[in-house]
């Protein structure tokens, strides 16, 4: 039988996953250098801990980790440049 905590915990590892998902979708198109390792960091911890979303843990991680390529492609793009003045 599944205890409260042991419920909790998926429930926490559940939400996790989400936003995950959540993170990453707009780390596509802004604060890729924060959205993105946000999004890594919680869909591995809610993959970690069982989480009953294991597809939205994915997608948020590979979404996280698409947020760090396109923020290396912007930067070699723009020759190393943040801001243009």
């Amino acid at each position: 039988m599944d205890t409260l905590a042991e419920r909790q915990r998926t429930f926490d590892a559940d939400q996790m996953a989400v936003a995950s998902f959540i993170l990453a979708l707009p780390g596509l198109l802004l604060f890729n250098l924060v959205l993105g390792p946000c999004a890594i960091m919680l869909a591995v911890l809610a993959l970690v801990r069982g989480t009953r979303r294991p597809f939205r843990a994915g997608l948020g991680l590979t979404l996280g980790i698409a947020d760090l390529a396109v923020l290396a492609v912007t930067v070699v793009a723009s020759h190393g440049t943040f801001w243009h003045a």
